[in-house]
């Protein structure tokens, strides 16, 4: 397959917000309450793009999936119940996401080998993400790709399960 990992523009937005409602639904289908409160939503993405943090992975022009990535840019880390394995600079991403086209197919993981060439990209070697912890998909994602456990941070009056790589 023809990957191709960049910058998300105004003119995504509508597929990059399909992809989220579709992700949204399959949480709900989950049984989770994450994503069930009106975020993410069509503006969180837009101010993604305004901001320049809204990523987008294409196979052969087809957007098979979306991430916020950010660099030392998640002020509720320093709030962490726990410990993080490292305290300089960090990336961090949110609102990861694929196409139901491509579920199944290794595009989160391959999301997550992009984010991981950002940060080295970056001279960054540590990455600190989040997720709700019924949110067992990306649970399992964490734990194959060598991201360890770090505590607790909370969002919208929610505990999510915080993680860390160092590269």
């Amino acid at each position: 397959m023809n990957y191709t990992f960049r910058k998300a523009t105004i003119q995504d937005i509508p597929q990059i917000w399909q992809i989220l409602q579709d992700a949204i639904a399959r949480r709900k289908d989950d049984g989770s309450n994450q994503w069930q409160d009106g975020y993410p939503n069509p503006e969180t993405i837009e101010n993604d793009i305004t901001i320049e943090a809204g990523y987008i992975l294409e196979i052969d022009s087809q957007i098979a999936g979306y991430a916020a990535i950010l660099i030392n840019d998640e002020p509720e880390y320093d709030n962490l119940k726990g410990k993080w394995l490292t305290t300089g600079d960090f990336v961090v991403f949110h609102r990861l996401a694929v196409a139901k086209e491509f579920l199944g197919k290794g595009m989160a993981s391959e999301l997550f080998l992009q984010i991981e060439k950002f940060a080295k990209d970056h001279n960054i070697n540590s990455i600190k993400a989040d997720t709700n912890f019924d949110n067992l998909a990306m649970l399992h994602l964490f734990e194959n790709l060598g991201y360890h456990f770090c505590g607790e941070v909370y969002f919208r009056g929610s505990a999510r399960k915080a993680y860390e790589k160092v590269l």
